[in-house]
C-alpha cells in the first residue's frame, strides 16, 4: 500500500474506523498522550492476568494466544502504520502488549514483585533499544522508495520481541546468580 499523503494522528475516532485500529492501539491504550508504550504495557499486563485467571496458565493454551496475538498483530500493526502513514507509529502498542504476554507467560507463577521488575526491564531494553534490540529496530526500518508494508509491520513487532526476550535472559541470570 503506497502512502502518498502527510501522516494523520491517531485518535478515538480513527481507532474506531477499522478493527486493526482497535488490536494495534491496544484498544486505546496507545492514545495516551504520554508514554502510549507504557501505557499499553501496562494494559496489557492487566488484559494479561485477567485472561491467565479466567483461562488458566495451561502453557499449550497461551502457546495459541500468543501465536495467534503475533499473527492478528503483525496484520493489525501493518494496516494501522499504512492507514496512519508513518512507519512505526508511537500509539502501536499491539508490539509492547504481546511481547510483555510472553514475559508474563514464561515468568507465572511469580510475585508481583517479580512481575513489576520484568515490567521495568522490558520497558528499559524497549525505550532504550540497547545493543540487539537497537539492530532489530534498525532491521526492518522504512528504505527509501518503499512503502509502509508487510516487513514494517513485522519490524514494529520484531524489536519488542528482541526486548522481550532480553528480558527473559537478564531474569534468567539473575535467578541462577542468586542461587
Amino acid at each position: 500500500m503506497t502512502t502518498n499523503r502527510a501522516p494523520i494522528r491517531a485518535s478515538a475516532g480513527f481507532m474506531l474506523r477499522h478493527p486493526a485500529h482497535w488490536i494495534a492501539l491496544g484498544f486505546g491504550s496507545g492514545l495516551s498522550p504520554r508514554a502510549p508504550g507504557t501505557v499499553g504495557t501496562l494494559w496489557g499486563w492487566i488484559a494479561f492476568l485477567v485472561l491467565w485467571h479466567n483461562l488458566g496458565g495451561a502453557p499449550l493454551t497461551w502457546a495459541w494466544i500468543i501465536a495467534g496475538s503475533l499473527v492478528v498483530g503483525w496484520w493489525a500493526c501493518t494496516r494501522t502504520a499504512q492507514h496512519l502513514g508513518v512507519a512505526d507509529p508511537s500509539p502501536v502498542v499491539w508490539d509492547e502488549i504481546v511481547a510483555f504476554w510472553i514475559i508474563l507467560w514464561l515468568l507465572l507463577p511469580a510475585s508481583l514483585l517479580d512481575q513489576a521488575i520484568a515490567f521495568v526491564l522490558f520497558r528499559w531494553f524497549d525505550a532504550a533499544k540497547p545493543g540487539p534490540v537497537g539492530w532489530a529496530d534498525r532491521r526492518y526500518k522504512l528504505q527509501f522508495g518503499e512503502s509502509i508494508g508487510w516487513r514494517q509491520g513485522w519490524g514494529i513487532l520484531f524489536d519488542d520481541l528482541v526486548a522481550a526476550g532480553c528480558t527473559l535472559l537478564v531474569i534468567s541470570l539473575w535467578i541462577v546468580l542468586r542461587r
